[in-house]
């Protein structure tokens, strides 16, 4: 299966892969950085699935999403009838679950149920036993029961079913998670689940304000933004999956379900665009408790309660996406020093204030210690944005976001009278963008580049103009923009950079990005350059799968996404593209109106 080819299902608290042929091939429970009881995905049918579908041959298949739901309709067409199996992951009260129905819609379908349980990824065969309406598996601290009213019986290490659809008739299957240590909850009724979940879904999709151009795509969006948000802390996992490759076969393949900081700021404008003001308080208030504590202990990624995940490990008996190894859980860039995620903090907390957030007396107090802490330590080599593997370079992109802290805190003091040293901010911000100016930018080159005194292009630095490090009409950043798109660009889509194993420490290879393309589509939008700024943005949005779906990268040549699915920067990016395209003052242009550089009189 292509990456493509699966839909998305999430209870705002973990999530499910569902493939094109009715099959669960990835679901972690009960949270989304849980060990996997489905890893089909990265291995095989040994390593667990959930598969319903016709017995015979299938004509034809469609599927859709329930109006502005999560509730996923697949219709399978025989030869001999037609059915509809719809997935669910009911919000929920206690417990996870999962709900799939069959309805016949014509004729009478012969239908197969296959489910292969293996816990923590795969490695475990659970101890399976028949109770009343449904089996239970349990192993360690994990327990699952399914319930259904068709017969089931075990075969192989699996359980299995069969039986017929016929017009109007109907067939659920409910599993759900509980601790091994406690009794099964009680069962609810499936179809009432099935309207509750419903009912949420469209009543939070009624409180969305997209505009009405590309309407589908932003509602489509936002859906993915709030399935990927932890609902008890209101962190956002950047996706539901780890270890889908950014190159078929290649190494670059990391755990995505944590919380990046860097995400932060927008996330909070896609939120706050369309109106959810819950969601993004909820987002901010989880960042100020997440990185609480000494500035040089935060880290650039969390659990989605607020953890301080250390450790990275391979799953060496899981074969890898289309053989792409290793295959990893946990993700060791939470120790790396990123500067740039301070500026991003900052930045998302001035905007904030801008947009009339309700203010933490708490927050100030905290932003003023990620300020002294970026005064003093801003000359240090990083990771950079791209969090790469290699040795800690000077990277332009970092220095910028160390300019936003330094600015925003300004801002903070000038416009809101919040206490601070503004006189020794200032010059450190001075200093700061000086010498991105002069080591940063190539002349032979005529663009900013990577690190400093490189030669190397980035697409990060699209980001100048829109943090307001400079104005779009400084011929620095339109001949850097102009560089970005004559030598980053495979095909009409950006590439990070070119990957390079001294920069990295990995292989090269690698799909352009998609969110540095959106980052285009802004900086055109910037420049007035609308009619191409369009073009470009409508030929993301022909990358969406069917579902209106996003990866992280996408393969021009090979015409597959890639990475880890659905990614939430991806649409974030697409979110404020259309935002700044619909208004022509979205996002970018907020974060950069009244920064541009200079030192303030």
């Amino acid at each position: 299966m292509r990456i493509e080819d699966y839909g998305f299902l999430s209870d705002t608290e973990t999530a499910a892969l569902v493939s094109r042929d009715g099959s669960i091939d990835w679901l972690c429970m009960p949270r989304f950085d849980s060990g996997a009881f489905f890893a089909r995905l990265l291995g095989n049918d040994d390593h667990g699935f959930w598969r319903i579908c016709p017995k015979g041959e299938v004509v034809k298949t469609s599927r859709r999403y329930r109006g502005d739901t999560l509730i996923l309709e697949t219709e399978f067409e025989t030869s001999e009838g037609c059915v509809l199996l719809t997935d669910c992951m009911p919000l929920r009260d206690e417990y996870p679950d999962i709900v799939r129905t069959v309805e016949g819609l014509r004729g009478r379908v012969e239908m197969e149920m296959c489910l292969v349980l293996r816990f923590d990824y795969g490695r475990i065969v659970p101890w399976v036993r028949k109770v009343d309406g449904g089996i239970t598996a349990m192993a360690g601290p994990d327990a699952i029961i399914l319930r259904s009213d068709v017969e089931l019986h075990g075969e192989d290490l699996s359980t299995v079913a069969k039986f017929s659809i016929g017009a109007g008739e109907s067939q659920a299957f409910v599993l759900t998670w509980f601790p091994s240590h406690k009794q099964p909850p009680a069962a609810e009724n499936s179809e009432e689940s099935l309207r509750r979940t419903e009912e949420f879904w469209t009543e939070w999709a009624g409180k969305a304000q997209p505009a009405e151009e590309w309407r589908d795509a932003v509602m489509r969006s936002l859906l993915v933004l709030k399935g990927l948000t932890y609902a008890p802390t209101g962190g956002i996992v950047a996706a539901a999956t780890t270890s889908l490759p950014e190159q078929i076969g290649g190494q670059r393949n990391w755990d995505y379900r944590f919380c990046w900081l860097r995400d932060a700021t927008f996330t909070l404008y896609a939120l706050l665009g369309a109106g959810y003001m819950t969601e993004a308080e909820a987002w901010r208030n989880w960042l100020l408790r997440a990185i609480a504590g000494s500035p040089a202990q935060m880290q650039v990624l969390y659990g989605a309660a607020g953890e301080r995940p250390s450790v990275e490990y391979e799953i060496t008996y899981l074969p890898g996406y289309a053989g792409s190894q290793p295959v990893r859980v946990g993700n060791a860039a939470a120790q790396q020093f990123q500067l740039d995620v301070f500026g991003e903090v900052l930045d998302v907390m001035q905007q904030a204030r801008r947009l009339g957030m309700a203010s933490d007396p708490a927050a100030w107090m905290l932003e003023r210690c990620l300020v002294q802490y970026v005064a003093g330590h801003w000359q240090e080599p990083d990771m950079g944005i791209w969090e790469v593997r290699g040795e800690p370079r000077h990277f332009t992109h970092s220095k910028i976001m160390a300019w936003v802290a330094m600015d925003r805190a300004v801002q903070a003091c000038k416009k809101y009278g919040l206490p601070g040293d503004l006189a020794h901010w200032c010059r450190v911000r001075d200093r700061i963008h000086a010498e991105v100016c002069e080591r940063g930018f190539n002349q032979k080159r005529g663009a900013f580049v990577q690190s400093f005194e490189s030669d190397k292009l980035d697409a990060s630095l699209l980001m100048a103009p829109m943090v307001g490090f400079l104005p779009v009409t400084d011929p620095r950043v339109q001949s850097t923009i102009k560089a970005i798109e004559e030598n980053l660009m495979s095909d009409g889509f950006v590439l990070r950079y070119h990957t390079d194993t001294e920069v990295d420490g990995l292989p090269k290879g690698e799909g352009a990005f998609l969110p540095c393309s959106f980052w285009l589509v802004d900086c055109m939008t910037l420049s007035g350059r609308y009619d191409e700024a369009r073009e470009m943005f409508e030929r993301l949005l022909s990358l969406r799968n069917d579902l209106g779906l996003l990866a992280e990268e996408y393969d021009s040549r090979a015409r597959r996404q890639l990475g880890n699915f659905p990614q939430a920067f991806s649409h974030v990016a697409l979110l404020n593209s259309a935002s700044n395209l619909s208004k022509y003052r979205g996002p970018a242009t907020h974060r950069s109106s009244g920064a541009d550089g200079r030192t303030d009189e």
